[in-house]
């Protein structure tokens, strides 16, 4: 029988030799981090904080190869940017789907760690469906479904990879939340809708509701009537927003919007994309022991948003 070691070992080189080639160390005005390569025609995956406002920058491969790149698009509220080396690149990596993470699971972490090229560390799923907040100005939403690990990172992994044992590309490594805690951006259907639009646009257009809200369990006579167990609460309604012109109240009790279930801010936030600028959002309410159903129809959200 192999050693259990030696095929963790065998996995973690293995992952190791596929994406070490494919990430790259990235340089941006006074910032720097790492980046992936997910395309054939030279576009890579990193943090917006990495390469903050910046128009360009350098970025250098494992191989010894370097050159410039050009700030495709950027989105601060996922922590997402896309970048685009005038350079040949190496062969792309390949995107898994977070979705299919489970806790407990071997991910291994490709990046460039205090300046130290190339570096691969490696460990478990610690949690998922976890918060990390984003701020784009006044504007301020939660990147959802992040991925918590025990691979070790450290400033400069930020924009690497987050990869699978197959070496497939799960996240997108973004922040070291404490002492043996590391956070990545997911890679999942809503990611790549994010990416999508950063090539096409250079950004991320997103709807505006104005509400303030926070999770609520539901009254059982209520969680028996709707199938659910939770609500958003809506503790403040922005004055002059979509919201108040449909007739929203700050005490209502958010059960569905686009006749989805609302659960969570994040079942809410997965609403607030493009597609529904200027549409008509039906939106059930409790209130008062009653069932209301509004319609609302979501603006455009501008950096002075909430």
């Amino acid at each position: 029988m192999a050693d259990p070691l030696d095929a963790y070992s065998r996995v973690v080189s293995s992952v190791a030799a596929e994406l070490l080639p494919k990430v790259a160390s990235v340089r941006a005005d006074r910032g720097s981090g790492s980046a992936v390569v997910f395309t054939a025609d030279g576009f890579l995956l990193t943090n917006a904080h990495v390469v903050g406002s910046a128009r360009s920058g350098a970025v250098a491969f494992a191989d010894g190869s370097s050159g410039d790149f050009t700030v495709v698009g950027r989105d601060p509220l996922s922590d997402l940017a896309v970048i685009r080396a005038q350079t040949p690149t190496p062969t792309p990596a390949e995107l898994g789907d977070s979705d299919e993470l489970v806790v407990g699971q071997l991910v291994v972490a490709v990046g460039n760690p205090l300046g130290l090229a190339g570096s691969v560390t490696a460990g478990v799923v610690s949690g998922l469906g976890r918060s990390l907040p984003a701020r784009s100005g006044a504007a301020v939403r939660l990147i959802e479904d992040v991925i918590q690990t025990d691979a070790a990172l450290n400033p400069g992994n930020s924009g690497g990879a987050l990869a699978d044992s197959r070496a497939r590309v799960v996240g997108i490594n973004t922040a070291v939340a404490g002492v043996g805690v590391g956070l990545a951006v997911p890679m999942n259907a809503t990611t790549r809708s994010i990416i999508a639009a950063l090539i096409r646009d250079g950004r991320v257009r997103r709807a505006f509701l104005g509400l303030v809200t926070s999770p609520a369990p539901l009254p059982e006579q209520l969680r028996r009537r709707t199938g659910q167990d939770g609500a958003l609460r809506v503790v403040e309604v922005v004055p002059g927003s979509p919201a108040q012109r449909a007739g929203l109240r700050a005490g209502d009790l958010v059960l569905s919007a686009g006749r989805s279930p609302v659960g969570d801010a994040q079942s809410l936030q997965r609403l607030m994309f493009a597609e529904a600028i200027g549409r008509p959002l039906p939106i059930t309410v409790h209130r008062n022991g009653a069932l209301v159903d509004v319609i609302a129809e979501p603006v455009e959200l501008t950096g002075s948003g909430v």
